[in-house]
């Protein structure tokens, strides 16, 4: 039993037995019954002595018995006790082959790749920063070599302590508020009722989630000097894996493979080819033969898929704490701020659901569709050149009635209810993120923890200045430099930008070319809906067009932030995350810009058409209006843009799986696949995207912009984006469990540059919401006729019955016989009456031919215009200042979390003064049970 140190811990407590223990007179074994009876009276956690029967908290003690690990030289404490390391460590493919070293990263290079002296070299670094190294050849092809790390605790502690990793150092002491009688009262009352209500089928089974200690502890910067005061039982597991791999990859970076400032860090060497992939593993497989509720979760992996990642979960909240044990802070935010967004959804779902059945309901006493429908008489102009024909406007009923559908008087109430909504979702969401950033320990991180991109370092290196918060020298960026490549990048920006108004000017030119063209198809399908046709090829082009785009902004977006030389990560990813967006938003909605704002409404009038380029006649709206039109596009485009998006999330990496799983199952047979270890499995699986959570983050927020943009033209667009978020959720869970390697834990106390984005977003939405009722929409037309010229006018009523006459009065006459060769049609109109037709008419508020200005506007299209000016800046103003005030009465943190982090803040600040305290009082007391004494000693 002299062989091995053994450690007690209580907090900051340490009894150490030494190794020479054996050379004294006095008897081990009664040392060994006095520490226990100490233990027994003190509460100390005895785990070194009692073996693996104890339950521990730290990572994987949570789990099976077997995960126990080795992270020093010395032996492990099973050997301690007299036990051997399991087969199961040896054969499972977590650690290293001695079974006691668990592997903390992997490297994976090619034996034929000539990039050899750069590795040995880096290599040779590693082990010279205390790494441990072990080598072996893959199963299934002998050319690729696994290289697996392994950090120490000496190395675990000492960049730990650099690096500023909080860790658990005391217990968290809970308080009650203090509360009245009548709020007591009130809560019992609640009790009871709730007592009558079902169980919350929503809330995860607590049984089968682990205690995470972290969450329960107060933590503070982990340091050598002062270890004492961490709570530690056991050092394999102090650190947990995510940790332990986030500590690996910092020295991966930093190591040098060549001389030279610029030769310096992994990334470069998996640029250039040196190293073909690097990744921590997963923690074993996500499957078991056993029940999880019988026979617990074999790993935090298989916890995760089946409380978290698989379909028969859907419904209920996610396990937030153990994504961020597993996946790290960076990734757990995400997921967070995604399941709030989609909580948030459901009221927006249901007042938009409710604002479409009104629709559906009052569609019957609608006048201005019934008008519309017993239109018989009523022809209207042709709305492109020649081929298309005059027509009833009783032909377009079935448009009247969608468009009624979507434009309805609680339209207005609904823009108004999406304004505030996006700025309620956004005020609540900063509460909640404070809430899990105390929980995470994420509230003064950044100032702490932000370092300098390799990249950056190595670029700058020859000119350094001091750091006003560290006093360190550091790698400075001179401000000429910096303007200079600013300026190089934003023109690239506005380049790129002028590229997408081209593509939509080439989606213009088709729609005014294909509708002549549809209008003498020979189909008559094709033929009588040649307007629906040419809106809805258009937008399928349009999305063509759109993911084509994509690649090319990507290349350039990464080309541009590069050039820019960020300092830090988080600047990095903040400069292509703005490019990437102002590029795919651009190119996502400004053809919706255009079909909202621009079709029909520079179009001229017949006999007198503006044409582009002085040749196509400008595309007209559907005699029911424009706005059928903007609902195709952005139905179509909502639609196909989240199919796509989820098959290239999950469909192509599922099929890349199958396909490897395939090769193997052939090559080496299904019971050899099985037996292959952990680091073989995971190579096999998809790589997360090179630019980690950019793809999922973009894809949400372009959802918020549809949702909130023209939600005024769409009402069951937050419908849409509730039922693909609930797919959205575990589709994104599943991936990240089963589908793609392990990413790198990394650490965020925000969304970042999102957040911004979404505050951009909420309020462009305001104006083109505005924008979308006064202009796109018939609501400002409908209610100047109903107070001013309907049989209502001077009443102060707009009911249904104030609306009768609407449509003759918004049409304007048109004689035939004025019409230029170029636009006049091939046919004359006689199939409606038998004879050739004098008139038709078309949409807009112009005076008759034979007024003494022929086609002048009328006085009502002066009205109609003031009133939509006066609309927009009415509807902005209250919108905005209801706004601002909910920004003002909501405070960014709950008052209960202000109290716990002042209060939190007070008691360690006692706690570290009282273990400090203690610790010094019991060196004196060795020191004068020793014989040894000094003079002015403290205290």
């Amino acid at each position: 039993e002299g062989r091995e140190d053994l450690q007690v811990n209580r907090l900051e407590t340490q009894i150490w037995i030494k190794p020479d223990i054996q050379k004294t007179d006095v008897d081990f074994s009664e040392i060994l019954s006095a520490i226990q009876e100490i233990a027994k009276d003190v509460n100390i956690f005895f785990d070194e002595l009692e073996g693996v029967n104890s339950p521990s908290k730290d990572d994987d003690s949570l789990l099976h018995q077997g995960n126990l690990t080795c992270t020093s030289d010395d032996a492990s404490r099973l050997e301690v006790v007299g036990e051997e390391i399991p087969d199961k460590n040896k054969t499972n493919g977590l650690y290293f082959r001695d079974g006691k070293c668990r592997i903390d990263y992997i490297l994976v290079y090619r034996k034929s790749n000539p990039q050899t002296e750069k590795r040995e070299v880096f290599e040779r670094n590693i082990r010279a920063e205390g790494l441990q190294m072990e080598k072996e050849s893959s199963l299934t092809n002998s050319d690729i070599i696994f290289v697996k790390l392994h950090a120490p605790w000496e190395v675990l502690g000492k960049y730990a302590e650099l690096m500023n990793v909080r860790m658990p150092f005391r217990r968290k002491i809970y308080y009650l508020h203090r509360r009245y009688k009548f709020m007591n009262r009130i809560e019992k009352q609640i009790s009871r009722f709730r007592g009558w209500l079902p169980r919350k089928p929503m809330k995860l089974d607590k049984e089968t989630l682990p205690d995470l200690e972290e969450n329960d502890c107060y933590t503070a910067p982990f340091s050598q000097q002062r270890i004492h005061h961490f709570i530690i039982h056991n050092k394999d597991t102090f650190f947990n894996n995510a940790t332990r791999s986030r500590i690996v990859h910092h020295i991966l970076q930093r190591v040098k493979y060549e001389e030279g400032k610029n030769k310096i860090g992994l990334n470069r060497l998996l640029s250039n080819g040196s190293y073909e992939a690097a990744f921590p593993l997963h923690e074993g497989s996500y499957r078991s033969k056993n029940s999880i509720k019988t026979h617990g979760a074999e790993n935090h992996r298989h916890l995760l898929y089946e409380c978290w990642a698989s379909w028969g979960v859907w419904y209920k909240y996610q396990p937030l704490d153990l994504v961020r044990r597993y996946f790290g802070e960076k990734i757990g935010l995400y997921f967070a701020w995604l399941g709030w967004y989609t909580g948030m959804l459901f009221p927006a779902a249901f007042i938009g659901l409710f604002v479409f059945l009104y629709g559906v309901t009052t569609l019957n006493h609608c006048q201005v569709s019934k008008e519309v429908c017993q239109a018989t008489d009523i022809i209207m102009c042709p709305i492109c050149d020649k081929y298309c024909p005059f027509m009833r406007l009783s032909d377009s009923c079935i448009y009247a009635k969608v468009t009624h559908l979507f434009d309805n008087g609680a339209t207005v109430f609904f823009a108004v209810f999406m304004a505030v909504w996006a700025t309620v979702f956004l005020e609540f969401w900063k509460r909640r993120r404070a809430v899990i950033a105390y929980d995470w320990d994420l509230i003064d991180w950044e100032e702490e923890e932000e370092e300098i991109r390799p990249q950056f370092e190595a670029k700058y290196s020859k000119k350094e200045r001091m750091n006003p918060i560290s006093g360190k020298p550091e790698p400075y960026q001179a401000f000429a430099d910096k303007c200079s490549r600013l300026i190089v990048s934003a023109s690239g920006i506005f380049f790129m930008i002028c590229v997408v108004i081209a593509a939509v000017f080439g989606i213009v030119i088709y729609r005014v070319v294909t509708v002549s063209t549809f209008a003498a198809f020979k189909w008559a399908l094709i033929r009588n809906n040649s307007q629906v046709a040419t809106t809805g090829t258009a937008v399928c082009i349009n999305f063509c067009i759109i993911m084509l785009l994509n690649v090319l902004y990507e290349k350039v977006a990464l080309f541009l932030t590069n050039l820019e030389q960020p300092r830090t990560e988080s600047e990095w990813e903040n400069s292509f995350t703005l490019k990437m967006f102002l590029f795919q938003f651009v190119n996502l909605n400004s053809s919706t810009f255009y079909i909202a704002f621009f079709l029909g409404r520079f179009t001229g009038h017949p006999g007198a058409y503006l044409r582009l380029i002085n040749r196509w006649r400008l595309e007209e709206c559907h005699p029911s209006g424009c706005l059928i039109d903007l609902c195709m596009q952005m139905g179509i485009i909502m639609v196909l843009k989240q199919t796509w998006n989820n098959f290239m999330e999950l469909g192509y990496p599922l099929i890349q799986n199958w396909w490897t799983r395939r090769k193997l199952r052939q090559e080496y047979g299904p019971q050899r696949k099985a037996s292959f270890p952990q680091w073989e499995k995971d190579y096999n699986l998809q790589p997360m995207n090179a630019y980690g959570l950019f793809d999922e983050y973009l894809e949400m927020i372009l959802q918020f912009g549809f949702t909130t943009i023209f939600v005024a033209a769409f009402p069951l667009a937050p419908l849409l984006a509730l039922l693909n978020n609930i797919i959205e959720i575990r589709l994104d869970a599943y991936k990240f469990v089963t589908q793609w390697r392990r990413p790198l834990a990394s650490r965020a106390k925000d969304i970042g540059i999102w957040y911004g984005i979404l505050e951009g977003i909420g309020i462009l939405s305001v104006i083109t919401n505005a924008f979308v009722i006064a202009v796109t929409s018939d609501f400002i037309p409908r209610l100047v006729y109903a107070y001013k010229y309907g049989p209502c006018a001077g009443q102060g009523e707009a009911g249904q019955k104030c609306m009768v006459g609407y449509v003759n009065a918004s049409l304007s006459v048109f004689l035939v016989s004025d019409f230029e060769n170029r636009s006049e049609p091939t046919s004359n109109g006689s199939e409606f009456s038998g004879s050739p037709l004098k008139y038709c008419r078309y949409r807009d508020y112009r005076d008759p031919p034979h007024s003494p200005v022929p086609y002048g506007y009328t006085l009502q299209f002066w009205h109609v215009l003031a009133a939509r000016l006066a609309f927009i800046i009415v509807f902005e103003h209250l919108v905005f200042c209801i706004k601002h005030l909910i920004s003002y009465l909501i405070p960014d943190l709950p008052k209960d979390l202000r109290d716990r982090m002042r209060r939190e803040k007070y008691l360690i600040q006692e706690m570290m003064y009282e273990a400090e305290l203690e610790r010094l009082q019991k060196e004196r007391k060795e020191r004068k049970k020793n014989g040894k004494s000094y003079h002015n000693e403290w205290p």
